[in-house]
């Protein structure tokens, strides 16, 4: 469906995943150096609850067009690999100079592409059930 519209979208994508990556192994903040002039802060787009909503937003656009980039032969593929990337990058801020791991970051970034992942497979019931009625009559 999207892919009419959008010829490069996985190029899209790639380029997402590349700079999300680069801004979670950054020691420091990038965005907070250009928005406020200082690496030790983080902007936050809205206030936390329980878990990063900032982690929660970043996974769930990473995962939606991870999402709308491939077919369904694939998507399982590109779930795994995001929900492993999820916790492998914010197991990485122990070792990284000034960042520090936390729960809620975790917790964000797993919510974040679960989120998607609940979407696609009650898309998939819901097309399955349509199927099942049709094959009926």
């Amino acid at each position: 469906m999207f892919k009419f519209f959008f010829p490069y979208l996985k190029t899209f994508f790639y380029i997402s995943n590349f700079i999300l990556i680069v801004l979670y192994l950054f020691p420091g903040s990038i965005l907070g150096y250009f928005i406020y002039g200082n690496l030790a802060l983080q902007p936050q787009i809205t206030s936390d609850f329980i878990v990063s909503s900032n982690h929660v937003y970043a996974f769930m656009a990473l995962t939606f067009l991870g999402y709308i980039s491939y077919d369904n032969q694939r998507l399982t593929f590109i779930f795994s690999y995001l929900f492993l990337i999820s916790i492998f990058l914010e197991l990485l801020h122990f070792i990284i100079p000034n960042r520090g791991f936390e729960f809620s970051d975790l917790f964000g970034n797993i919510l974040g592409v679960l989120c998607i992942y609940i979407f696609y497979q009650l898309k998939k019931f819901i097309n399955n059930s349509k199927n099942e009625k049709k094959e009926l009559k």
